[in-house]
């Protein structure tokens, strides 16, 4: 998807000083057309049916590209390398088919203090028909990083994770997956590609991208999930690639609660599923 200059940009100009606000503009992209060999190779990789509906977690890749054209600018108050997604809700308003032209647009705002530094909402709205179908809210988190005490509301409490759910499917996750979803999604951000790169910013090894642990938790639900839906996702510890990990799901409601976790220990997501 070609965001690789975009990531070397950033990484050049993450030097020196930068705003100290978020650029009040959008980015905007109409007319977008799903490419359905894309679309087949991102259902492939995060283990949805290949379809002519999108699954829920696909328009994020789509406006993906915009977000880091916002990220990647210098009036951008956050360097774009080694930021790190610690949040994502999602609604879909309606099943999308593939054959829609969409309009997609991305803008930033809530930059605020964190316990760990500083984090930004980057929100995207996908419009069909002049309607919206769906909308996204990614949070990302900057160690080290300053920012504004937090203005208005506080952020709505994270998923409860699972008590006692049953497990639903037990994952390997080998070292590639980092560079498969990387492939996919225009996510190269480099905690995610390799070792080296990983432990330049703090990891041990590779991690795998929040959005491909969402995207496979929910295409573990396949066949349950309305048309209409909400995906409220908390990640938690980074998951190390590679791993082996859980799934765990139990009905809430006429949704579902999810984590991913290790058999002991680590809690990598938790989510909710909501009509």
């Amino acid at each position: 998807m070609g965001l690789a200059p975009q990531y070397l940009k950033a990484a050049v100009g993450s030097f020196g000083p930068r705003a100290s606000v978020l650029p009040d503009r959008e980015r905007s992209r109409e007319g977008v057309s799903v490419d359905r060999s894309h679309l087949a190779a991102y259902a492939r990789v995060c283990g949805f049916a290949v379809d002519d509906v999108l699954p829920p977690t696909y328009p994020h890749v789509l406006a993906f590209p915009l977000q880091v054209e916002l990220m990647a600018d210098r009036a951008f108050p956050l360097p774009l390398p080694g930021l790190v997604h610690i949040r994502n809700t999602i609604t879909v308003y309606r099943g999308i088919d593939a054959a829609e032209p969409l309009d997609v647009r991305v803008h930033a705002e809530r930059f605020v203090a964190h316990p760990k530094g500083a984090q930004v909402d980057l929100v995207a709205r996908v419009d069909a028909g002049g309607e919206p179908v769906w909308h996204g809210r990614s949070t990302y988190l900057a160690r080290g990083a300053t920012a504004p005490a937090a203005d208005g509301d506080p952020a709505p409490a994270p998923p409860p994770g699972v008590s006692g759910g049953a497990l639903a499917a037990v994952w390997r996750v080998d070292g590639g997956t980092g560079r498969r979803y990387a492939g996919v999604s225009g996510d190269v951000n480099p905690i995610h590609l390799h070792p080296l790169t990983a432990r330049a910013f703090g990891f041990p090894r590779a991690i795998a991208h929040g959005m491909w642990t969402a995207g496979r938790a929910l295409a573990a639900l396949q066949g349950r999930l309305p048309a209409g839906l909400t995906y409220d996702v908390a990640f938690g510890k980074p998951l190390l690639l590679p791993s082996t990990v859980e799934l765990h799901a139990a009905p809430a409601g006429d949704g579902w609660n999810l984590d991913v976790r290790q058999r002991v220990g680590a809690v990598h997501l938790t989510a909710t599923v909501r009509p």
